[in-house]
């Protein structure tokens, strides 16, 4: 019986629409199912990320908030009229831009955010500059399914560490600071990735957008709202690990453990939560029978009219639509087809007054290449008795699953003893950072990328020298080098290391000669 109450329910809604928005929303629906199924490679990754990685579980309540947000605005909407306006298909060609050059790149973020910004690009073309004035912020907030903030992880692990040792000073714990390493008299506690509190800022990042949208009418206000969004759950995952810490000094670490993934979780947060909406209460401005679209200012207002003179037929939007999203997901099969022609082996090359020997680490240490098609891990050492250990890999594209500078590759070997310390100064415009074993064994560690004429120690470099060779169909392999010892008494490791590059010459040349480049 369900059912049958259900569909006349349905077709009495779909019965109130005006006939001029019938025809622009099918084709708004068969545009976006279009492009879904197009991009369902980088939707799904989206997906995933969303249901498995906790960090972007609030994620899965942002289409809820859409439907929420339109249907706000419902009773407006209605009086207005949807016209194609093909002015809109620059932003349309925009997004398909800024995807291509994620999709040929292997640089996620950018497909990602390309295949969202698809999603208000198409509805400004479909329903015209007038409609998309109206629902300017449920197109803006759509934005938030992309996930983002690992980027952010590193800097928030060391704001959190230095706050939590400026609070465990003040409590009077006598501890030491290493990095993102704590060392207390109860033990030695890490400000790890998953406690960079990246997960919490991120959600009331969205929160906070959304009441200060909702909520208040003065940009004042929610630009004062949204500054205290960002800073209250910084300043509050600061007083969560030092908790922790407080907590094991009496109770032990297990306990303190413990204790801080029940409550300290989004227990905590959510305390946190409700205090800065408690706080912003007095200051709400918006009435609750305010309208959330502005009809008699988008009605007279002279811009829009003005640009209202731009409008096409709704099928040859359509069809603009399909037919710069079909030449674009072409382009990107074509650039996926080039690999570059690497040799059938490579070796690592001789140094002056430096010997490879046995690779025999304290604790293994091992770079992770995924998708490299050569890797190469040596150790080489010289007269002095200076050890200097040397990764190499060699690509012949970048690619899904085989990007040389992508998160979790590289030096940092995820799900081992191995954490980040911190960054350090680089070597010969590499990227230098410390890492530590076991909570005492440290390894420093310079990285340099390189493709073309570029020789680089930044991904983003990286990721743009590659977009622009798969733009122009230039098929070129690119490599990673990583030069890293452990340090010791006897041989400070960056000193270790500076003496291997003086005798190896610059990386650029290594980096050829161990690839056999000329």
């Amino acid at each position: 019986m369900q059912p049958d109450i259900a569909m006349p329910r349905a077709g009495q809604w779909l019965g109130r629409l005006p006939d001029a928005w019938r025809p622009p929303l099918l084709r708004l629906a068969l545009a976006w199912a279009g492009l879904v199924l197009l991009l369902l490679r980088d939707w799904a990754d989206m997906a995933h990320q969303w249901w498995d990685v906790s960090t972007y579980n609030h994620i899965l309540l942002i289409p809820f908030v859409l439907v929420w947000l339109v249907k706000l605005r419902a009773a407006e909407l209605v009086k207005l009229r949807p016209e194609a306006w093909w002015p809109g298909l620059v932003l349309v060609a925009g997004a398909l831009f800024l995807w291509l050059l994620g999709s040929i790149s292997g640089l996620n973020f950018a497909s990602q955010l390309g295949a969202v910004a698809l999603l208000p690009a198409t509805a400004l073309v479909l329903l015209g500059p007038r409609i998309g004035a109206a629902l300017l912020f449920p197109l803006a907030y759509s934005f938030f399914l992309v996930p983002f903030g690992d980027v952010l992880v590193p800097s928030l692990q060391m704001i959190t560490a230095k706050l939590t040792i400026a609070l465990t000073h003040w409590s009077g714990i006598p501890a030491r600071i290493d990095g993102v390493f704590i060392d207390t008299p109860a033990g030695l506690f890490e400000v790890a990735e998953a406690c960079s509190g990246v997960k919490f800022l991120i959600a009331m990042i969205a929160l906070g957008t959304l009441v200060a949208h909702v909520c208040f009418l003065g940009w004042r206000r929610r630009l004062a709202f949204m500054a205290v969004a960002i800073i209250l759950p910084v300043l509050a995952n600061g007083v969560r690990a030092w908790g922790t810490i407080y907590i094991a000094q009496s109770q032990g670490i297990e306990f303190a453990a413990g204790f801080d993934h029940i409550f300290y979780g989004w227990v905590f947060f959510a305390l946190v939560m409700l205090i800065l909406l408690a706080a912003a209460w007095p200051f709400f401005d918006r009435a609750p029978e305010e309208p959330f679209v502005d009809l008699a200012a988008l009605q007279s207002s002279r811009l829009l009219e003005q640009l209202r003179q731009f409008t096409i037929g709704g099928w040859r939007a359509f069809a603009a639509i399909a037919i710069l999203t079909f030449a674009t997901v072409g382009w990107s099969a074509a650039a996926h087809r080039l690999e570059a022609q690497l040799p059938a082996e490579i070796s690592l090359p001789q140094v002056d007054g430096w010997q490879l020997v046995d690779y025999h680490p304290q604790v293994w240490w091992e770079p992770r290449a995924s998708g490299a098609d050569h890797r190469l891990l040596g150790r080489y050492r010289d007269a002095e008795g200076r050890e200097v250990d040397v990764f190499f890999a060699l690509y012949a594209a970048q690619d899904e699953g085989r990007e040389a500078g992508s998160f979790g590759e590289g030096a940092l070997m995820p799900d081992t003893a191995w954490r980040w310390l911190e960054d350090a100064p680089g070597e010969a415009g590499g990227m230098g950072e410390w890492l530590q074993a076991n909570g005492h064994l440290k390894r420093f560690a310079v990285t340099w990328y390189r493709t073309g004429n570029l020789v680089t120690g930044s991904n983003a470099r990286l990721k743009l020298a590659n977009m622009a060779d798969r733009l122009a169909m230039r098929a070129r392999p690119t490599s990673m080098l990583i030069v890293s010892t452990e340090e010791s008494p006897a041989h400070p490791a960056q000193e270790a290391v500076r003496a291997f590059l003086a005798a190896a010459g610059p990386p650029a040349r290594w980096m050829d000669r161990a690839a056999q480049l000329p």
